[in-house]
Formats: structure tokens, sequence, C-alpha cells
């Protein structure tokens, strides 16, 4: 087998190449997603802690109730019902984005022999300008734009 892990695997149709490479944009659009989530937990949290500071103020402006109000209503409330923003995302993680995760590896592992990005190194392979030293085919061999071994 060749060494190449971004060589399509003989016998993978064009088809399975289109499909895959589907499937690992939606899971790196759940990333991204997933970055999203993990900023809201922050952010919310970060709201949270300068809570502190606008209940220290209140008071020393004398509005008390109000401080008190910020204090026992907002303050350490639960973003939904009997969840900080952590257990939103440890529910995602557990229920939606592990399933995801391991379904795409595995059919990447069973349809292409585990090989990665195929789709995205045809494309590069398809794109990019021979004999051009900054459009090398691989980084093991940056002396080397088209060495004997770089696919056609």
């Amino acid at each position: 087998m060749d060494d190449d892990p971004h060589r399509r695997p003989e016998g993978v149709s064009d088809a399975t190449v289109e499909a895959l490479g589907s499937l690992s944009k939606a899971l790196e659009t759940t990333e991204y997603a997933r970055g999203h989530l993990f900023a809201f937990h922050q952010f919310t949290g970060s709201a949270d802690f300068e809570l502190d500071r606008a209940v220290e103020l209140l008071r020393a402006a004398g509005h008390e109730d109000w401080a008190e109000r910020v204090r026992t209503e907002i303050q350490g409330r639960n973003v939904i019902p009997g969840h900080w923003t952590f257990q939103i995302v440890e529910a995602y993680d557990r229920t939606y984005y592990q399933a995801f995760r391991d379904l795409e590896r595995e059919a990447v592992a069973r349809l292409a022999g585990g090989r990665t990005h195929l789709y995205e190194a045809e494309l590069k392979e398809a794109r990019r300008t021979r004999d051009h030293p900054d459009h090398t085919s691989r980084p093991d061999n940056p002396d080397t734009p088209d060495s004997p071994d770089s696919p056609a």
C-alpha cells in the first residue's frame, strides 16, 4: 500500500471520496459550532463574575435592594432549567458531538482505509501549479516540487 496518507486507496470511488469529504465538512462545521458553544460558556461565566462588581457598586451607590436582587435573582442562575453552561457543553459532547466524531472516523476507516482528507488532497493536486516552489505536493519534500512519488 502507498505510504502517502492522502492518496486514495485502490478501489475507492469518486463518489465515496466526495461523500466522505462532505461528511468531514459537516463534522468540521460541528467543530465550529462546538467552539461557539464554548464561547457561550466563557462569556456567560464572565458575565456572572462581573455581577460581583455590579453588586458591589450598587451597594456602594446606596442601592442595597437592587444589589440584593442582582445577587439573588441573576447571579449563579441556571441558563436553562437545571443547567449551567458547562452542563450544556457536557450534554452536547455526550449526546451529539462524540457520536458524530466516532461515526465519521469509522466511515473513513472502513471506506477509505483510514485515509483522511482525500477530497481536499485531490483538490490540492488539481489546483496547485506544478514546479512552483510554493505549490509542492507534500511537506516532506520542499526542495522537490514534483517528486516522482507525487500524484500526477
